[in-house]
């Protein structure tokens, strides 16, 4: 009894404990879900172990990590009433959503065979193999949808993607930006691409007229994000998909001065959950690439359904 108290009087190990409770869950998607680096998460989880309050085993190459419950007489009452007490931690809310994404990842496994794949691009040269081949070929399977490209700045993705789609409209809010953008496109008669000054949260663009929407790298630009997002759920058609890249949660606070931003990245936790509350469906959200070099800026891609 007393190493079970023991071992549940840690916050820490308190979240491991309501998190593996039902469910079995291997060390990466602890971090995954807690944003606790590897090796604390070893350790509290074999402090848990050794009180044996978790017990794991072994699937391929991970192990699984499960709650056990039923042990010595009183001490499955102390771990249910603690499991029942870690919600009031602060970090309870954003543990449950995350944990909820983590198990939609789960039952989409080929999904995540994209970040394996890319990982191991650059490790050997070949020739002619690169990034802007791959982008071009990928480019060429786009079906002629009607996107929207918010917060697109001068434009360079929209038009790549007026390349093929059936029409592209860029939304910026810097009147000069939008002016220089639109020359541009008429310079190369690109005339399926049509630039309109608006903001994020207001696009100009009717409800239920396009087929994608866009915001790379922008969101972290808006007032209020989660309106962004509303406004993109409402000018989507019925089965229209959003996709954001943006960048993970960090604490570089010179990008304010240096960038312009409001949001010092985001959460995956607040990404789904300001998701959810607008509407859309089928959510994933995943981190996509790493910055080598300090501060190492991470990039989160959501993609959802209307």
């Amino acid at each position: 009894m007393l190493k079970t108290l023991r071992a549940l009087a840690d916050p820490t190990r308190l979240r491991i404990a309501a998190l593996l409770d039902g469910h079995e869950l291997s060390v990466n998607e602890l971090q995954q879900i807690t944003g606790l680096g590897q090796s604390r998460i070893s350790t509290h989880l074999g402090l848990l172990a050794e009180a044996g309050l978790v017990a794991s085993r072994r699937e391929g190459k991970r192990s699984y990590y499960r709650l056990v419950k039923g042990g010595q007489p009183g001490a499955n009452d102390v771990l249910t009433a603690a499991v029942q007490g870690a919600g009031e931690l602060p970090e309870h809310g954003a543990d449950r959503i995350n944990l909820r994404r983590i198990l939609d990842l789960r039952a989409h496994r080929e999904r995540l065979l994209f970040n394996q794949v890319a990982g191991r691009f650059d490790r050997s040269y070949g020739p002619g193999r690169s990034w802007q081949a791959f982008g071009q070929l990928l480019l060429r399977l786009l079906p002629p949808l009607t996107v929207a490209d918010l917060g697109s700045g001068e434009g360079l993705l929209s038009e790549l993607l007026a390349l093929r789609c059936k029409k592209v409209i860029a939304v910026d809010n810097s009147e000069k930006i939008v002016e220089f953008g639109a020359a541009k496109a008429r310079k190369a008669g690109l005339k399926n691409l049509e630039f309109r000054l608006g903001d994020l949260q207001q696009p100009p663009i009717d409800a239920a007229s396009v087929d994608l929407v866009i915001l790379s790298q922008a969101l972290h630009h808006a007032t209020d994000p989660s309106k962004a997002l509303a406004a993109a759920h409402r000018i989507l058609k019925p089965g229209g998909q959003l996709m954001v890249l943006d960048l993970r949660k960090h604490d570089f606070t010179r990008a304010r001065e240096l960038y312009g931003d409001r949001w010092l990245g985001f959460a995956e936790s607040d990404l789904q959950h300001w998701l959810e509350a607008a509407g859309f469906k089928h959510i994933e959200i995943t981190t996509v690439a790493r910055e080598e070099e300090p501060p190492h800026f991470e990039t989160l891609l959501a993609a959802a359904t209307r």
